[in-house]
């Protein structure tokens, strides 16, 4: 463990703990000190996952975030196995089918929105008691820069990360009273499964001009990386951020400048 150790004593629940981003806030939550719960769908990858960040620390449980059942019971789970919440990275999230809003089927669109919308006010909905119940907390909620800006092929991503900053924003003034403070974190291009998507949707032949095309958007010419967002995560996970609720922090590269 690090001597900083800025979540010592604290408990982190994580959705979409084996994605690169959930992943990597893991496994940088755990090194500063904090225990954590990592949940997702495939117990064969949470397992993996466990093992990789090879932390005694770190356990995981299975839940689907569109099942208030199975929400409810990752948040009692955390607190059964923890003794409470004090951090929530409520970061699941799918993009979806990368197609014109009048080709993307109705059932893909109402996916994208069950996972990256429903999803997130479900884990707020069970996880605010609990957090109330330790005096307080941080909820960060994983957005995107399509949470301020548009996209070709991505509407239902767009629409569910446009979403998520409003449900953002009512939950910081309901929270406020609590001591819960909740903003979100809004990635840019990073270095993960769901970039691929985006470069397949760029050039679905040439994957390399379409990396050329994605990182010249950005100011810094290039992609982020899991580890840099989960940095961004931690101090808003942590008391260095105290004071901070109700905001939208770009992790972007600076595309969203342009």
């Amino acid at each position: 463990m690090e001597n900083s150790a800025r979540l010592a004593g604290k408990v982190a629940v994580i959705t979409g703990g084996c994605g690169g981003i959930g992943f990597a806030a893991g496994k940088l939550f755990a090194r500063e000190g904090a225990k954590v719960l990592l949940v997702d769908l495939g117990e064969e990858n949470l397992q993996q996952a466990v093992k990789n960040i090879n932390n005694d620390s770190v356990s995981y449980t299975v839940g689907d975030v569109t099942q208030p059942n199975q929400v409810a019971a990752y948040a009692q789970c955390a607190v059964d196995r923890y003794g409470g919440i004090d951090v929530f990275l409520d970061n699941a999230g799918i993009i979806g089918d990368v197609k014109p809003i009048t080709d993307l089927r109705i059932e893909d669109f109402d996916k994208v929105i069950a996972v990256n919308v429903r999803g997130v006010w479900l884990g707020l909905r069970y996880v605010i008691p609990k957090m109330r119940n330790r005096g307080g907390g941080s909820i960060i909620i994983t957005s995107s820069v399509a949470g301020i800006k548009g996209g070709v092929g991505i509407s239902a991503y767009v629409a569910s990360k446009h979403a998520v900053i409003g449900i953002m924003r009512a939950a910081a003034i309901e929270c406020g009273p609590m001591g819960i403070r909740v903003n979100t974190v809004n990635p840019g291009p990073i270095e993960t499964s769901m970039v691929r998507l985006l470069e397949y949707s760029y050039d679905a032949d040439d994957s390399q001009k379409a990396q050329r095309i994605i990182k010249s958007a950005t100011a810094l010419n290039r992609y982020g990386s899991p580890e840099e967002v989960a940095r961004l995560m931690l101090f808003l996970a942590s008391d260095e951020s105290r004071y901070c609720t109700g905001g939208v922090y770009m992790v972007d590269g600076g595309l969203s400048a342009r």
